[in-house]
């Protein structure tokens, strides 16, 4: 007999909260051969495992070098409660016990036995939503059907309106089935992650305290089988199920299953019995319980859409501040993909940073430096827009962008040198406007290195956003310092790829920090004639 005992994490992230359901051993940490990946920097590789000992799920700390919390304090082993809150390095995760959500599921148990292939009484679930139109409509019985799955599903939609709570939900379906039905027990069960069947909802008329719930594997096996709701008229004397165990020590006389499909997708399964009455149900009964399973798939199908949604707008709003809208899109499309761990690359990245901010800061206001900043933060993101470079962040006065990560161009040294020139000669424009206003003019360095860098998520789980690091990345900035107001200065790889487009001169060569050998380094003058035209188009490829 096996016992159904439920329960997940909910890992809060930047990314907004995740769910996973709870196996009977799992392993939390960095590493990715956790069954649970914990993507912090402080969390050890391997940090704690939850286990399941009978009725409770058990924390128990590896000797992480952090520690583990429960509601603030550090734990060994913790057996753990409804809504305890654990803490590990700077991710928050709680646990929720789904059975506490109503005590019978944790009495709910699916017991064994045999079925055979013959079927007593079955209804299609993949007709049960068409209505014919009316011109086929040739008796009252199949008007009536009609009907009656219109009643039910106006009555459901009715009461439950724009719920978007599962676990709410099936209770609340359960609680109006039971006045459709003449049902003494209910219980509605979905497949989980492990593609095992779970009960999420449970509901019986008499509502004794500590009533054992055992489901027949026999009936569930039946319908899952057939893909068909199974009604069994008088289950003791089924010869279809005379072998189970379970039906005879629970004394069911009348039975109805029915599967949960979206699209011939199998969802879960809703089951309602009757203990006292032989031939409790019938044919009508479990069209309408077909009906309310439809239902359930349709809600259950909208809140996923509705989850979808949200989740869509918080990515497009996230890839919109980092790259072009185009690419934004692409990649909520699934036409261009940005890998969450970590890959080696090449990439050009650009460091753009004011000169003589510091000063400038200290003869001015507050708000009229941030209103400054916004206004050229707003043109230079564009020019990388342009060229379909991708913002990685604002520093103080400074930018750092990426070609080459997560989008990858034949060009991208050439796109973001280019991106370089334009914001120099947008600067032109922004000054003018500028000292037409009496302000002083803004003058930016430009430092540009192309090579390997390792991009991915980095940060915590609250602060977690898409980067490069490495070597190329140090020496970008590097050449930023360097550059005086008005120059972009490239370094010699940088150069090796983009010589055929641009007129530089070689400056002397440059110790920076972390380098023992100087560096050659060189100062774009401008695009070289011919490829004008060509390079600032943007979206060239």
């Amino acid at each position: 007999m096996m016992h159904l005992l439920v329960a997940k994490l909910i890992i809060h992230t930047t990314e907004g909260p995740r769910e996973v359901d709870l196996k009977d051993w799992n392993s939390l940490g960095r590493h990715p051969r956790n069954t649970i990946q914990i993507l912090d920097r402080i969390v050890s590789k391997e940090h704690c495992v939850i286990e399941r000992r009978d009725r409770h799920f058990i924390l128990r700390d590896l000797g992480s070098l952090n520690g583990t919390l429960v509601n603030g304090q550090r734990v060994q082993e913790w057996a753990l409660r409804d809504w305890d809150e654990m803490k590990l390095g700077n991710t928050r995760i709680v646990f929720h016990d789904q059975s506490t959500v109503n005590p019978a599921l944790q009495r709910v148990t699916i017991g064994p036995g045999e079925v055979e292939s013959h079927i007593h009484k079955k209804i299609s679930t993949t007709l049960e939503d068409r209505f014919l139109p009316e011109v086929q409509i040739t008796d009252a019985e199949q008007l009536r059907q009609d009907y009656e799955k219109l009643r039910t599903a106006y009555e459901l939609q009715r009461a439950i309106g724009l719920e978007l709570d599962l676990d709410r939900l099936l209770n609340r379906i359960l609680e109006l089935s039971f006045d459709f039905l003449p049902a003494d027990r209910g219980v509605i069960l979905l497949f989980d992650q492990d593609a095992e069947l779970r009960p999420r909802a449970v509901r019986t008329r008499s509502e004794k305290p500590n009533e054992e719930i055992v489901l027949s594997n026999s009936i569930i096996r039946e319908a899952l089988k057939e893909k068909a709701a199974v009604l069994s008229s008088d289950a003791m004397i089924d010869s279809r199920f005379s072998g189970s165990h379970s039906i005879i020590m629970q004394g069911i006389r009348s039975s109805m299953a029915v599967p949960i499909l979206h699209k011939g997708e199998m969802l879960g399964m809703m089951i309602l019995d009757s203990q006292v009455a032989t031939g409790a149900f019938g044919e009508k009964d479990l069209q309408i319980l077909s009906n309310i399973a439809s239902q359930v798939a349709y809600f259950m199908e909208n809140m996923k859409l509705a989850q979808q949604v949200e989740t869509e707008a918080i990515n497009r709003q996230k890839f919109q501040r980092m790259m072009s809208p185009n690419l934004a899109e692409k990649v909520l499309a699934g036409e261009l993909e940005v890998e969450k761990g970590g890959r080696s690359l090449d990439a050009t990245v650009v460091f753009a940073d004011i000169r003589g901010f510091t000063s400038m800061s200290e003869n001015q206001d507050a708000q009229q430096i941030v209103e400054m900043l916004n206004e050229y933060f707003e043109l230079a993101v564009d020019v990388v827009f342009k060229h379909e470079g991708t913002l990685d962040k604002f520093m103080g006065d400074e930018i750092m962008s990426i070609w080459g990560a997560p989008v990858q161009h034949t060009d991208d040294p050439v796109r973001a040198v280019t991106a370089g020139i334009e914001m120099q000669q947008m600067l032109v424009d922004f000054n003018h406007m500028r000292e037409a206003e009496g302000a002083d003019p803004i003058r930016i360095g430009i430092g540009i290195s192309t090579g390997p860098v390792v991009a991915g998520y980095l940060g915590s789980s609250h602060t977690m956003e898409y980067s490069v690091i490495g070597d190329t990345v140090n020496v970008a900035a590097r050449l930023c310092q360097l550059a005086k107001p008005g120059e972009v200065i490239i370094s010699e790889s940088t150069f090796h790829r983009v010589r055929d487009y641009f007129d530089v001169t070689a400056l002397p060569p440059t110790h920076v920090k972390g380098k023992r050998e100087p560096l050659r380094v060189f100062n774009v003058l401008g695009l070289r004639g011919p490829w004008t035209d060509e390079i600032t188009k943007p979206g060239m490829s």
